[in-house]
């Protein structure tokens, strides 16, 4: 070209150039110098070029030549990219670069920086962001410089397939799920179930490998979510045992059940056939025999004050709100089929805990019967053991107590070193005060004079009295042995069909306890009899000892 047209071409692009350089730079003069030394390397190649094909793409292409080489020089550019290796990845040099294009491009890079592994991450940013040499970055992760490279070089790759590529995220990323309900089935560790599914992003992780195993960033994609957090998410909910990983996927490892209202119904049904025939025989035979007057069954409970002379003896209604839900927890063993162990499916956790997770997704459509029995504020059966005796308790919402949570099981074994030391000594009084505000006593008097203790709870003093009530309900559930177990089959069946392949062990462990230690099958035998008018709902005075009894092991 001659000097005349290449002068003429440099003058129109003087003012776009500067425009250019000015947006990118960290000065007015660094602008004014870069803009000059793109315009003298256009002009020179100018002059030695009369076969340009697009004098704007070759002009556009020597600037961002030179901005790579500002970047290198200065190190700092806009993401932190110190040199043309990366910039390339976001530079259209066809044309004068848009100023909210090329943001969109940066942001872009910087989201698919994201989506490298753990590894290529940590060089990249060392490297394109902090300037760091590569024998550096191999000597800091005790890695060889020439792995260092290979990821340098993967990662190029990568970034530029995914600047390529449109990412899809699944409805998650719009419309994530929570947990209607969770909880653990076992020993509690130092992590409650709300520690664990700390955030809906936790849930919604889970969620998303219920039935497929996923890379992190298959996830990521699925919510929409950054890899860099779900990645700390994954390995947060991994080492817990929520997660379990297998060559670079990770799949959910406890039950997450998405019950459809056919499948709640079936349920619902089966429970209330079941205790209508068992609750009610219990109840009938409880009352129509001597068994509730036995010496060995001692409970004080009253809604007045204790009297310092006389000792007061609970009603029998309040006797049965803990007497029927432990018979039918805990009777009948032998009938069970355990071919499964807990110590088959339990999960160890890293806070002290043996346990199967359980949580339980709901539709805001579910259409449910109205007289549906939900498990509103249940907690149970659950139960303790120390110092020779058993500490069992059921927590419902008939009763008043604290939600338990990581300090049950420490609790439930102070409550039965005092019931053990109360029997030969008096405890201290901030002692007795543990116990009364927990409602396991009444105290009354002065601790230091005329003082006198009550226990409220219902107490089997001999193993001869636990066995014969246990025989009760024994003696029933062999006689509905039969109508239990088709009841059961068709139930049993569908929930299976709902699991994925890899939890079903775990779904067959509990089937085996279904009108045993089911909390479900409690719930129903106590509101079977309170519809029917048997079961009197208890006084408020009752609340906090209610459904709770100390035995012999």
């Amino acid at each position: 070209m001659n000097k005349y047209d290449a002068e003429k071409t440099v003058t129109e692009y003087l003012k776009p150039v500067f425009g250019f350089a000015l947006k990118r730079c960290k000065s007015i003069q660094d602008a004014e110098d870069l803009s000059q030394e793109i315009m003298l390397r256009a002009f020179r190649a100018l002059l030695l070029n009369d076969d340009i094909a697009d004098t704007n793409k070759f002009i556009w292409t020597i600037a961002h030549n030179a901005l790579s080489n500002y970047y290198r020089d200065t190190a700092k550019n806009t993401v932190g990219v110190s040199i043309d290796e990366i910039a390339e990845l976001v530079a259209d040099t066809s044309a004068e670069p848009d100023a909210n294009d090329e943001h969109d491009a940066v942001l872009r890079l910087q989201s698919e920086i994201a989506y490298l592994s753990k590894l290529q991450r940590r060089i990249v940013i060392a490297y394109y962001f902090k300037n760091r040499k590569q024998a550096d970055i191999a000597k800091e992760l005790d890695i060889p410089l020439g792995t260092v490279k290979w990821h340098l070089f993967e990662a190029k790759k990568e970034l530029k397939r995914g600047m390529e590529t449109m990412r899809k995220s699944s409805e998650l990323k719009f419309d994530p799920i929570h947990f209607h309900s969770y909880g653990i089935s076992g020993s509690a560790g130092s992590k409650s179930p709300d520690e664990i599914f700390r955030s809906t992003l936790a849930q919604n992780i889970c969620y998303c490998v219920r039935d497929t195993a996923k890379t992190v960033n298959e996830i990521s994609e699925d919510l929409g979510v950054s890899p860099v957090y779900v990645e700390t998410e994954v390995d947060f909910l991994e080492e817990y045992g929520l997660l379990q990983v297998e060559k670079g996927k990770y799949i959910v490892n406890f039950i997450i059940s998405e019950p459809t209202a056919e499948l709640l119904t079936v349920q619902d049904d089966m429970y209330k056939r079941a205790a209508a025939l068992f609750a009610n025989d219990l109840y009938d035979e409880l009352i129509g025999s001597d068994i509730l007057d036995d010496p060995d069954i001692i409970c004080h409970q009253t809604d007045e004050a204790i009297s310092l002379t006389e000792t007061s003896t609970s009603d029998r209604n309040f006797l049965l709100w803990s007497l029927i839900p432990y018979i039918a927890a805990c009777s009948g063993e032998r009938l069970r089929d355990d071919k499964i162990s807990f110590e088959e499916v339990a999960s160890i956790r890293p806070d002290g805990g043996q346990n199967i997770f359980h949580a339980e997704v709901l539709s805001e459509n579910l259409a449910l019967p109205e007289d549906y029995a939900e498990m509103k504020n249940w907690c149970g059966p659950m139960w303790n053991e120390a110092y020779g005796h058993i500490l069992w308790q059921v927590d419902s919402r008939w009763s008043r107590r604290e939600k338990p949570d990581t300090r049950y099981s420490q609790d439930a074994k102070r409550v039965l070193s005092l019931y053990s030391r109360e029997k030969e000594e008096t405890l201290s009084k901030d002692e007795y005060a543990w116990l009364a505000e927990r409602g396991f006593i009444k105290t009354n008097g002065d601790h230091d004079g005329d003082f006198k203790s009550s226990w409220q709870i219902v107490i089997l003093a001999s193993k001869e009295i636990k066995e014969k009530l246990l025989a009760v309900g024994e003696k029933i559930k062999e006689k509905y042995r039969a109508e239990f177990a088709a009841l059961k089959a068709p139930y049993a069946e569908a929930v299976l069909k709902s699991i994925p392949t890899h939890l079903k062990k775990v779904i067959e462990f509990e089937l085996q306890y279904i009108f045993h230690s089911d909390g479900l099958f409690l719930l129903h035998c106590i509101t079977e009899l309170i519809k029917n008018g048997k079961l009197k709902e208890p006084s408020e005075a009752q609340r906090k000892a209610l459904t709770t009894l100390i035995m012999p092991k």
